[in-house]
């Protein structure tokens, strides 16, 4: 059988299996991940913090270099059947496309990089350090059952040097040149609670309360009007010197970016600056009822080497600029996840660098930074892995596949599955 019949066939299977998180119910997919790296006579290992969560390891032992992994996950986000055009789960292949929800985040990379693992070790290959196959549970929620918790629980199990994970590789033409783009670094997703406070009164008479919903109006409004100051960070200095050469100052870059190309001004403009956007409200439980208190979720992604508390002086002096007094709202933060970053200038740069050249030469391998975040923070965080998003795409156009990535008819062509597979293969190989 080919690689190419054997990723389909795999990506099909997987696609079959419902890993909707929640629940996740991943132990289906670390099963079917076990018995065709079985088949092959390899090892590996399935570690869970509850039954129905397995994380799936398998270790290619090498020498006493650096160690790599293919990190993925097998979880997905829900899919509404009525919204298809075939079943989410039927891991359909029309026209040289494998249908189903997962088939581009990430179950494609889940099967390209189980192939080109076993592939590896049916024909000997010995790296220089270990080759890790690495299929977490939970990325899409993130409530420690994935990746987290083996960093916490079984760090030895997962610790590397370098990793080849989701989050970019696909193919991009700007001013008429090929790019291939390479995530190196993610956004911190970093949500609060604006509670904003007011005092209850009867809705027929609410010139004797003070409406903390209309308060909140005013709130949000200045919140989603906001425009921080422009940042240029590395990895944006470094794609927009390949793109366009002569770089503007940060408040210019924009216009810049916009009259060169378009679509380049659609993956610069998110990671010029923190963002702010206000996506949830829930106020009086009664209608007829003045609230006194309002929440308004605001989802907030920072730039990385940012935290809330660089940020939560400004976020208030735009309250204040809007007649917002401070005894009127309180700040909750509710999280800060990601907002890591790894260099550009490594052997697993070089190495993906290398295989691009290979397939298309003349095309330039473009670092960018990921808006939301994924699990390769985790291995920054606790070991400083070298982490890169990186899995190539050429045969569908790159706006169409992240149209379809968590909504309907998602699909991936089998040209840029087999490419995958070819991808860390290459890599595995250069590197080690």
């Amino acid at each position: 059988m080919s690689l190419r019949d054997e990723v389909t066939e795999l990506l099909q299977g997987l696609l079959r299996l419902d890993t909707v998180n929640p629940p996740g119910n991943e132990t289906l997919a670390a099963e079917l991940l076990r018995d065709y790296l079985s088949s092959h006579g390899i090892p590996c290992e399935l570690l869970a913090r509850v039954p129905s969560r397995a994380n799936l390891i398998a270790r290619l032992p090498g020498g006493d270099g650096p160690s790599l992994a293919f990190l993925c996950h097998t979880d997905t986000v829900r899919a509404d059947a009525e919204e298809w055009e075939r079943d989410p789960w039927s891991g359909d292949l029309v026209d040289d496309e494998i249908w189903g929800r997962g088939a581009l985040d990430m179950k494609d990379q889940v099967a390209a990089s189980a192939v080109a693992f076993a592939s590896l070790w049916r024909e000997g290959f010995r790296p220089a350090g270990d080759l890790l196959f690495i299929a977490t549970a939970d990325e899409e929620v993130g409530e420690c059952f994935g990746l987290e918790w083996l960093v916490q629980n079984h760090p030895d199990a997962v610790r590397v040097d370098y990793s080849v994970n989701e989050g970019a590789g696909e193919r991009v033409v700007l001013g008429g040149k090929p790019f291939y783009l390479c995530s190196s670094a993610e956004k911190m997703s970093a949500p609060f609670l604006l509670r904003v406070l007011g005092r209850s009164g009867h809705a027929a008479a609410p010139g004797i309360a003070d409406n903390a919903l209309v308060r909140a109006a005013r709130a949000i409004q200045a919140l989603a009007e906001f425009s921080p100051p422009a940042v240029l960070m590395p990895e944006v200095r470094r794609f927009l010197e390949l793109v366009v050469s002569d770089v503007a100052a940060p408040d210019d870059v924009l216009a810049q970016v916009r009259s060169f190309d378009p679509l380049a001004s659609e993956l610069v403009e998110p990671l010029l600056s923190f963002t702010l956007a206000p996506t949830l409200i829930e106020a009086s439980k009664q209608r007829n009822v003045i609230p006194a208190i309002c929440d308004v979720t605001v989802d907030c992604r920072l730039l990385p080497g940012d935290g809330p508390a660089d940020i939560e002086p400004v976020v208030r002096a735009t309250l204040a600029a809007a007649g917002i007094e401070d005894d009127k709202y309180e700040i909750h933060w509710i999280e800060a996840t990601g907002g890591t970053r790894s260099p550009l200038d490594t052997p697993l740069w070089n190495a993906i660098e290398g295989f691009v050249s290979q397939i298309e030469p003349g095309a330039r391998l473009a670092p960018i930074c990921n808006s939301g975040f994924t699990d390769s923070h985790w291995l920054r965080e606790a070991f400083g892995t070298v982490a890169y998003g990186f899995f190539p795409a050429r045969a569908m156009d790159a706006d169409l596949a992240a149209r379809l990535v968590h909504s309907a008819n998602e699909r991936i062509p089998v040209d840029d599955l087999e490419l995958g597979v070819e991808g860390l293969r290459f890599v595995a190989k250069a590197l080690g």
